[in-house]
């Protein structure tokens, strides 16, 4: 089996089982808009603050190139040194989990979400000490892209 059909079928699997809800330490936001639009929403949020969008990956059309369905699903991964180096300087192992990434989903009732890691999360699975202010920063960062990508 490729990587991309393994990747397609733990995806499918995950979205199809509701984990994807979930998943730990995933906050998930619901969108007012399709998934298309809602990533459309989120990059140009980015952009305008500054951010860098490094790539945005279509899953349901990775499914459909090896003739497979998955509802609309896609990733945006973004970031920007300027927040994301003193959260690596707290914890180096963070940089597994960054730059950040947002999924975009529609799950199987047509309800379109947003999800990201949350920073509690990353401050347990790193064991981050010490850099509190530096992950309410990244955090109202993250709170706020949502906001403007889903309502």
């Amino acid at each position: 089996m490729t990587l991309l059909r393994k990747l397609v079928f733990v995806v499918s699997a995950l979205l199809l089982s509701g984990l994807a809800q979930a998943a730990d330490g995933l906050i998930a936001v619901k969108s007012n808009h399709s998934v298309s639009d809602t990533t459309e929403r989120l990059v140009a949020a980015l952009q305008d603050k500054g951010m860098m969008v490094m790539n945005r990956i279509d899953h349901a059309a990775g499914a459909g190139s090896v003739g497979a369905e998955l509802r609309p699903t896609e990733v945006v991964i973004f970031g920007n040194p300027k927040v994301g180096t003193p959260l690596m300087q707290c914890a180096q192992s963070v940089a597994v989990d960054l730059p950040q990434k947002a999924l975009i989903w529609e799950d199987n009732e047509g309800q379109v979400w947003l999800g990201y890691n949350d920073p509690a999360y990353l401050k347990a699975r790193h064991g981050i000490e010490g850099c509190d202010e530096v992950l309410a920063k990244v955090e109202a960062a993250l709170d706020n892209f949502a906001s403007m990508a889903t309502r």
